[in-house]
């Protein structure tokens, strides 16, 4: 038999031929010719039937050198691919893995099959479909989801994600690869934020002799900053999310809303207004902005927020309609300083004086920014 020509006497030869090497080379170039095209109609053919009788051979190697060799192939039978898929892992990881035959309802059943190594095949593939990846995050182990949240190419659900931090929110190696994520839902984000806190709340507690109120105050100062971060970054529609999150878990204070005011985010304030005074976002953009001074204060003792801040949120808004970033290196860092220094210049002339923990919790503010930048 050479490589160019396969009969039907060759498939005879294959089921008697008890010389297991002459099976794999065949497997190993059989497959290579039919990947590869090297083979006729009628060749073509008869090789399938030749698959059809190695993926029950006896010899592993023989069903391992086909599936390293078929792996890639899209016209291969969809029952030769199954065959493989479903054999032991030496065998099927490769074909599960990379093949394009498989559908999604195969795939789904190597999922349910609850082995492990095989999930992790499924979770590799490249561009994964969003239903197989919520399938993974419902029947994975955590290595299984670390596989999932570490394929950048994989379609994953906002509810699939949630279901991820749910499960296993607190452990370092999903939080890494969901960090590294080139993009996450606001809200998945923002839960992200929280849980790398905590977890960062308890190394600080545990390694360092540090005052348990202190290390919550540097946790939360920085949760603060990125969740910020996030919504200076998001479209309004992300925005009106992560404001009612954070609203429904007690994470929307009075200081992340004055920090958002004070790095420039007036969208998010607007939110928060609306959520806590329980008016559309359309009423409170009116109330906010209105040309006199009893709009804004209404909104503001409506939502209930403490009037002791009133007079920052007064001097941010005003503001920010006066103020622009300059498009420089740390622009918004720059912007925020000078935001800060406007409040506390101003809370006099306004005739209303501030309590002490107010003063200090915005010179605390202005401290936390690089001492270097330039203040205009």
């Amino acid at each position: 038999m050479t490589e160019e020509h396969f009969t039907k006497k060759d498939i005879e030869l294959l089921k008697s031929d008890i010389d297991g090497k002459a099976r794999i080379k065949t497997a190993e170039k059989l497959s290579h010719q039919f990947s590869h095209g090297e083979l006729s109609e009628e060749q073509n053919n008869l090789a399938k039937d030749i698959f059809r009788i190695m993926v029950k051979d006896a010899e592993e190697r023989v069903r391992e050198a086909l599936s390293q060799n078929l792996k890639e192939n899209p016209n291969i039978p969809h029952d030769i691919a199954v065959s493989l898929a479903n054999d032991i892992d030496a065998v099927s990881l490769p074909m599960i893995q990379c093949s394009e035959v498989l559908t999604n309802k195969d795939l789904i059943q190597i999922v349910n099959s609850m082995d492990e190594e095989k999930q992790k095949a499924v979770a590799s593939r490249e561009h994964l479909e969003s239903n197989i990846s919520d399938a993974l995050v419902d029947k994975g182990t955590e290595d299984v989801v670390v596989a999932l949240v570490s394929n950048k190419s994989a379609n994953i659900a906002e509810n699939s994600f949630n279901k991820v931090l749910s499960r296993f929110g607190n452990s370092e190696a999903i939080q890494k690869p969901m960090i590294n994520r080139n993009k996450l839902p606001i809200t998945v984000a923002e839960r992200l934020v929280t849980k790398v806190s905590e977890e960062l709340q308890k190394r600080l507690l545990s390694r360092h002799e540090l005052p348990s109120n202190i290390a919550t105050d540097i946790i939360l100062q920085t949760r603060e900053r990125a969740t910020i971060a996030l919504s200076t970054e998001s479209s309004e529609n992300d925005v009106s999310k992560l404001v009612a999150q954070l609203s429904k878990h007690n994470r929307l204070t009075p200081s992340i809303i004055l920090r958002a005011l004070c790095m420039g985010d007036l969208m998010f304030f607007e939110y928060a207004m609306a959520v806590f005074a329980e008016v559309s976002i359309e009423n409170a953009r009116v109330l906010i902005h209105d040309s006199g001074a009893l709009g804004l204060k209404r909104i503001y003792q409506t939502a209930q927020q403490p009037m002791s801040l009133y007079p920052a949120v007064r001097v941010a808004i005003d503001s920010i309609k006066e103020m622009q970033y300059d498009g420089g290196d740390m622009d918004r860092e720059r912007y925020s300083r000078r935001m800060i220094e406007r409040i506390l210049t101003q809370y006099d002339s306004m005739g209303i004086v501030f309590e002490n923990d107010d003063i200090e919790y915005l010179i605390t503010k202005m401290g936390e920014l690089p001492a270097t930048l330039e203040t205009n």
